[in-house]
């Protein structure tokens, strides 16, 4: 989910894009002693299968099959490491989203979801999401699911996965399928530039709120973000588990992190503190809007009460990298 940069750093022996790094004592760590690591090795291990590079399948073997101590796991093979020095963290959540929707179209059901399309090439160019609301893909069999609401497409896109709700009472679950390869653009920004919307109303509520009301400027100001992500069925993914990652792992609700791959290696253990919330999470996700090295999305969970404890989520604080003891040591030196 959120999986536009996957194929740069799956968990390698650095992060590809060089930054300032430091390391860290676990007593640097506030809150380490208290956090539940059991919850955070679990999560961890749903990783291991993905990551590739020698020093990180050492830790693994290691973590599936010596039932260690879980603190002492990470105290013992990893060393915390800050990178980005002290430039300002920003941590926002997201979510899996539950939407009522239609298998077929129908009066009131008449907007698209998508699956990727055969012939797109994923970091490639394709069509815009004008074109594509003009009806580039009509016609084509791709459609999964229709939609009340071109808002309710734009942010299932946003979450890059999602439950479509189907009156019948089944439910068809969506993980991300691909993207169409341009850049993403700010809607909320864009609302306040046209004045549809008051820079304190530019919320994502706001402006799901004001498209549902005017249908076609709405539509419009979607269009100003020509991004588009397209998704895959999920159809034998466990309901109780989390959705899938960009590592293509179950995501665990508040242990799950979404993170710049330039930066932060898909896989590793991440210790945030933010606020209240001191606890070490893994980096097991990505998405457009997370760029740089203090730049993380919470994955909270699915339905409206993750929703409304994500979009509440705007706060600083400090996260820090735990990387295997060898590759914290050639990170520190600009390995």
């Amino acid at each position: 989910m959120r999986a536009l940069a996957l194929s740069l750093c799956l968990a390698f022996s650095a992060p590809c894009m060089a930054s300032e790094a430091e390391l860290l004592t676990f007593d640097a760590l506030q809150g380490w002693v208290e956090d539940d690591h059991a919850a955070a090795l679990e999560a961890f291990v749903l990783s291991c299968p993905r990551l590739r590079d020698p020093e990180w399948q050492s830790v693994c073997a290691y973590a599936e099959h010596a039932d260690p101590d879980p603190r002492a796991f990470f105290e013992r093979f990893f060393r915390p490491v800050l990178i980005g020095g002290r430039e300002n963290t920003l941590f926002t959540g997201y979510f899996e989203p539950e939407l009522r929707a239609s298998r077929e179209r129908r009066a009131g059901y008449d907007v698209p979801v998508y699956r990727r399309p055969p012939e797109l090439e994923n970091g490639q160019p394709s069509l815009s999401r004008a074109e594509i609301d003009a009806g580039a893909l009509a016609g084509r069999g791709l459609e999964l699911g229709w939609l009340r609401n071109p808002a309710e497409l734009y942010y299932l896109q946003m979450q890059g996965s999602g439950r479509l709700l189907f009156d019948d009472g089944s439910v068809l679950r969506l993980g991300w399928g691909g993207q169409n390869g341009h850049p993403r653009r700010s809607v909320s920004a864009e609302a306040v530039r046209r004045g549809f919307l008051l820079a304190h109303q530019a919320s994502a509520r706001s402006v799901r709120a004001f498209v549902g009301n005017n249908p076609q400027e709405g539509r419009a100001l979607l269009q100003h973000d020509p991004s588009y992500v397209f998704f895959r069925e999920l159809g034998h993914h466990p309901a109780r588990l989390g959705p899938m990652g960009a590592l293509t792992v179950p995501l665990t609700p508040l242990r799950s992190l979404a993170v710049d791959p330039a930066h932060t290696p898909l896989g590793a253990p991440v210790w945030i503190e933010r606020g209240a919330m001191r606890r070490l999470m893994i980096a097991q996700d990505t998405g457009g809007a997370i760029r740089g090295p203090q730049r993380a999305d919470i994955f909270f969970g699915t339905g409206e009460g993750a929703e409304q404890a994500a979009r509440r989520i705007r706060d600083d604080g400090r996260m820090v990298v735990l990387m295997p003891v060898e590759l914290a040591f050639a990170r520190r030196t600009g390995f």
